[in-house]
């Protein structure tokens, strides 16, 4: 009987989330150097610094990431780039920028 309610409770709780491929999410997040790792870059207009996100806490990534895409937060470019990604997406996006800045030579 005790092996049934080990079993029960082992399946009774749902996947765990998997966490981030940072070499997955390098391939994925090309697009996204071009504003974020760029020194000192401004947009055009309006005019507003582009914040670096190399070594950022991955949480956090994947939060701001999630909210462009479901629109609680607003930013055009952002929003249509988080638009098509996936949660597992995201999830190795943040992984990569997130152990970025460990090293000196890996800061975009």
């Amino acid at each position: 009987m005790q092996k049934i309610i080990v079993l029960c409770l082992l399946f009774s709780f749902g996947p765990a989330m998997a966490e981030g491929d940072p070499v997955r999410g390098e391939q994925i997040a090309y697009t996204c150097t071009g504003c974020h790792g760029i020194p000192k870059y401004k947009n055009s207009y309006p005019n507003y610094h582009v914040p670096k996100i190399g070594g950022q806490n991955a949480a956090y990534l994947e939060t701001a990431l999630k909210d462009y895409r479901d629109g609680a937060r607003r930013h055009g470019t952002m929003q249509a780039q988080a638009g098509s990604l996936s949660d597992q997406d995201i999830s190795d996006i943040a992984a990569y920028f997130s152990q970025l800045g460990q090293n000196q030579q890996d800061k975009p």
